[in-house]
């Protein structure tokens, strides 16, 4: 008997099995905590819903909150240059 059956389980074509499945595992668990915390996210704004408050505009306010406020202020400023150039 040769000792490749033997180390068969540990390597195949010289890939570390156990690395690999505790990699595919860390992944599998991280996509699950996102899946919890997506749905933990959106029972907020459906709480915010319920509040009264407009989500669409909760939602383009957390995209604004993740800017630089140079380039908040420079969107902005370009809105309504485009705004008025087109009449609104």
């Amino acid at each position: 008997m040769s000792d490749i059956g033997h180390n068969s389980e540990a390597t195949t074509g010289g890939i570390a099995a156990d690395r690999l499945r505790s990699i595919i595992e860390r992944v599998e668990r991280l996509e699950e905590e996102r899946k919890a915390l997506s749905g933990d996210i959106k029972d907020i704004f459906t709480e915010a819903k319920s509040a009264g408050f407009d989500v669409k505009v909760v939602r383009q306010i957390i995209r604004l909150r993740k800017q630089e406020p140079a380039e908040v202020e420079e969107q902005e400023t370009l809105l309504d240059i485009y705004r008025r150039a087109l009449g609104m």
